[in-house]
């Protein structure tokens, strides 16, 4: 037998071996799981995507590459200099609330989901508003590489001041979240999510009708006094669903008058609350009705100077407990001084912050407060009705950062 015909005689023996033995089938290919909703998270955060083939490509691209690099260094900075310092604050000084399993309330917050999940780490629930819509679910799926990194870009300079400052500008907001393919307050939601550990599993938009009824069979064209969305999430190795709510809604008292929204959140209650950065809103007449939910709805409150005015904290109901300096409101709010706060802060040696937070945001110079009810034999007083008399209301004021 020649050369040649050896190399032939194998494959033929083989065919003859095999033909007596009974088909196998091939292995079935392992199924992808994939998961759109975490994966466009992931990827607006310049985190890998898990699965989703198309979204694996779309981390190829140097524009996906340069955001990934930004960042990766701008929020390891962030958590170093700010992030850890606040939890650890709140693990500290607020162990309860920031244990706590039920609904955190955050008013006039904007997408800042960061914070409240800093504070309230353990919610099942959180409501968040603010005034800038929603926007369109996110489907990067669908955006050119030329689109998506200017789409990422623009990401980059929405979240500048809440990373720098620890606060969202108003007037900024409003530019940043209209007229882009990534529009709204969604990916910022998605981003502050997925970079905090979360796994997003869906997103809906819902809406409130006059009594606080959700509907989630609502579109992004829904009339509504209070659209929002609804983001169900996962804490890492838990199967548990928790729900973070996000409302574009008018909370003035008028806007209040005309929407379900304090009837839904009053079913969510009590909880616990923050606020920070809200233009001192609370200390004027027209907006009493969210002061007052918030007064009879909450458990612990931590706010800066900005929410809630001090005098209204009567001490037959709360403890008051301050932190850091009260060197009085940024020039642009200078009408907002508290005497009275002014005062606490001489007297009660307040214990210094490591961090800073609010419109004086430098260290050393933030005000941060805790009201935390007193017990009372039982839940919080069932919420009050609309006060009747209300304040004419000013002009809503547009907040900046100020560098004092």
């Amino acid at each position: 037998m020649n050369r040649n015909n050896t190399f032939v005689a194998i494959p033929l023996f083989a065919c003859l071996l095999s033909a007596g033995l009974p088909a196998q089938d091939a292995a079935p290919a392992p199924q992808v799981v994939t998961n759109p909703t975490n994966d466009t998270a992931r990827l607006l955060a310049g985190m890998a995507p898990s699965a989703d083939p198309t979204m694996v490509a779309l981390t190829k691209e140097s524009a996906w590459q340069q955001h990934a690099k930004y960042f990766d260094t701008a929020w390891a900075r962030l958590e170093k200099t700010q992030i850890s310092k606040v939890r650890n604050w709140a693990e500290t000084n607020i162990p309860e609330a920031f244990a706590a399993t039920g609904t955190a309330f955050y008013m006039f917050s904007g997408p800042d989901f960061l914070y409240a999940n800093t504070f309230f780490s353990q919610a099942s629930t959180y409501v968040l508003c603010g005034m800038e819509p929603t926007g369109a679910i996110p489907d990067v799926a669908n955006l050119t590489p030329k689109v998506l990194g200017g789409e990422l870009h623009s990401l980059q300079e929405s979240l500048n001041s809440v990373m720098n400052y620890s606060f969202f500008i108003t007037k900024k907001m409003k530019d940043d979240f209209q007229n882009h393919s990534l529009s709204g307050t969604l990916p910022v939601l998605y981003i502050f999510l997925a970079r905090s550990g979360l796994t997003l599993t869906d997103v809906s938009y819902v809406s409130l009708d006059e009594t606080g009824t959700p509907h989630t069979d609502a579109t992004r064209n829904t009339k509504s006094s209070a659209l929002g969305v609804c983001i169900h999430f996962l804490a890492s190795g838990s199967t548990t669903k928790r729900t973070l709510y996000y409302f574009s809604t008018d909370i003035s008292d008028g806007g209040l008058k005309r929407s379900g929204f304090l009837k839904f959140c009053q079913g969510l209650g009590p909880g616990n609350s923050c606020v920070k950065s809200a233009s001192y809103l609370m200390h004027e007449g027209n907006f009493s009705t969210i002061r007052g939910f918030l007064l009879e709805n909450t458990g612990t409150l931590v706010q800066d100077d900005s929410g809630i005015p001090v005098s209204f904290f009567t001490p037959e109901v709360w403890q008051m407990r301050y932190f850091g300096a009260y060197p009085g409101p940024i020039s642009l709010f200078k009408n907002c001084n508290q005497p009275k706060l002014t005062e606490a802060y001489r007297t009660s040696h307040p214990e210094p912050l490591t961090f800073g937070i609010g419109y004086r945001h430098h260290a050393g110079e933030s005000t941060l407060m805790v009201a935390t009810r007193k017990p009372a034999g039982g839940n919080p007083p069932p919420p009050a009705t609309t006060p009747t008399n209300v304040a004419a209301p000013r002009a809503l004021i547009v907040p900046r950062a100020e560098n004092q």
